[in-house]
């Protein structure tokens, strides 16, 4: 997304005032979410802060792309967890309904399996108990309680989990924690999938609950238990769209981070991260862009970018917090395969949100984390999702036609290659994906002409991540939140070894996802203050 014109928008300094000992100013690495939000949140409270970016436009992986008439989201597609959205904004000064125009999905999503029936899931806990019902008699009751835990868990995570910098222990056992003690620990060594087959025996109803294991860049076998969290997301709060899309939203961070003050270098790659001293901090970056190679300097850095990619890039090996020795043996999430459609024609077969799910999903899983997997050839899960945009956006496609997002999961491997998106041709492992998945939408929705109704398809592999946004081994969402990948065990946001170095975004605490990249954004600006409250701020910081 290019930025408005300056003009467009009233600049104006930052509100809040710093204290003493923090940083004047500040350099941002990445003008993704986490960077934008970062930039919107240390400029407020009264610093000079300039946002570096490789890419000619702000977004990073909530990108989007134009071509034709037709445009789509390259990234981000679900709008959930809405207090995330609210809180960032309003500690702007400002609000969800000023800044987005959000319309509520009805379905919430339609499930397709391989039978080529589906199920449309309604949002509303009683909603969802009659479907529940309808499919397996008894379930109804149990889905009540299970939604009641869900939405729990997910009030605790928001007061005490996610807006923390997991400095003070003594934060995270407060009333709410410890009378939820027992049965947090037995969320915790218990996995997603197991925990809903204890209360729950129909593969569609399994499915429902365990499929948002993926928005953690996870399966349902190594999702703690924990994570059932998000079912409060989609099946109590709701699943809405941002008018626009996700384009939309990063426009509104954006624009944040512009009334602010904050300043851009885009088309500008940052090469290495300056520091000095015996006791090392970080002064500032280098850059490179067309005009050559120079210094901006600083007196703190935030990197928004990929954590593997700061510290084993950016830094110098003596000065890694997280060596390659630490990433060794990390789950590096969920690699991707995007491919994007322009359809002549409407697509009934097809809701907003549509997901294509196997029986037995258990390939699907193999294949991408566990690989290589012999029923799936192609290395890649035949669950996979399609976002027609076009069904409540006008002006996503031409009239008389639709958009799709279709997003394929592969394993996080940048070798499967490029897509056409940024490229003249594919490689031919995502194009054969992709053909594959053109056919599967057909087959399994029922939609006969699908192929030869594609006026334009673009794709994106797991190596236009890797070298667009220095994803991590090609990973589209960050790495998984397995239990060994979760709350303090994800990491912190501050370096150990250079002071003055903080780090935001998906590869990081709180972890994977829009809403997570702005608490991160918070919480950076809370270790800078030194503040280990667990709590969403109410206000800035004093002077």
């Amino acid at each position: 997304m290019k930025l408005p014109r300056l003009s467009t928008i009233r600049s104006t300094t930052g509100t809040g005032a710093r204290s003493i000992g923090q940083p004047e100013t500040v350099i941002v690495i990445g003008a993704g979410v986490a960077g934008l939000a970062t930039a919107a949140l240390l400029a407020r409270d009264g610093k000079k802060v300039t946002v570096v970016d490789k890419l000619e436009e702000v977004g990073g992986r909530a990108g989007s792309l134009t071509e034709a008439g037709f445009r789509w989201d390259t990234g981000p597609s679900w709008y959930l967890m809405p207090e995330a959205f609210d809180h960032f904004f309003e500690l702007c000064g400002t609000s969800t309904q000023a800044e987005l125009e959000l319309i509520d999905l009805s379905p919430a999503y339609r499930i397709y399996n391989d039978d080529g029936d589906f199920l449309d899931v309604e949002t509303g806990v009683e909603k969802v108990a009659k479907l529940f019902e309808t499919i397996e008699p008894g379930a109804g009751a149990r889905i009540r309680a299970y939604l009641a835990q869900t939405s729990d868990i997910y009030n605790v995570a928001l007061s005490k989990f996610l807006y923390t910098t997991f400095s003070s222990p003594r934060e995270l056992l407060g009333p709410a924690v410890r009378s939820r003690l027992g049965m947090l620990a037995q969320l915790l060594v218990r996995t997603l999938d197991k925990h809903v087959a204890q209360s729950f025996s129909d593969y569609r109803l399994r499915q429902v609950l365990s499929y948002p294991a993926v928005f953690l860049s996870s399966e349902p076998a190594a999702a703690p238990a924990l994570y059932s969290l998000m079912s409060h997301t989609d099946l109590v709060e709701g699943v809405r769209y941002p008018l626009g899309g996700f384009d939309a939203v990063v426009r509104a961070i954006a624009k944040q981070a512009q009334l602010a003050g904050v300043q851009f270098r885009l088309g500008a790659e940052v090469t290495s991260i300056l520091t000095a001293g015996a006791s090392p901090r970080a002064t500032g970056v280098r850059i490179t862009d067309a005009s050559g190679t120079q210094k901006l300097l600083a007196d703190a850095v935030v990197s928004a970018a990929d954590l593997h990619h700061t510290e084993n890039t950016l830094l110098p090996q003596r000065l890694r917090t997280y060596p390659e020795k630490y990433f060794a043996g990390r789950d590096a999430g969920l690699g991707t395969v995007l491919v994007l459609l322009g359809v002549k024609g409407k697509l009934p077969e097809l809701s907003h949100h549509t997901l294509l799910f196997s029986k037995d999903w258990a390939p699907d899983f193999r294949a991408v984390y566990h690989g290589p997997e012999p029923a799936r050839p192609l290395d890649c899960s035949h669950s996979i999702y399609i976002s027609k945009t076009s069904a409540t956006d006008p002006d996503v496609a031409p009239e008389g036609h639709e958009n799709l997002f279709v997003l394929i999961p592969v394993p996080a491997d940048s070798a499967l290659g490029h897509g056409n998106a940024y490229r003249d041709s594919p490689s031919a492992h995502v194009e054969a994906i992709a053909d594959a998945a053109v056919k599967q939408i057909g087959d399994w929705a029922g939609i006969a002409d699908l192929e030869e109704r594609i006026v334009i398809r673009r794709t994106l592999g797991p190596a236009d991540f890797a070298e667009r946004y220095h994803a991590w081994r090609g990973g589209s969402i960050g790495p998984a939140h397995t239990l060994a990948q979760s709350a303090f065990l994800r990491g912190k946001n501050v370096s150990s070894k250079v002071a003055g170095l903080y780090y935001a975004g998906a590869t990081t605490v709180p972890g994977v996802g829009v809403p997570m990249c702005l608490i991160s954004a918070e919480n950076v600006l809370k270790r800078m203050h030194g503040d280990a409250t667990a709590s969403p701020l109410s206000s800035f910081y004093p002077a």
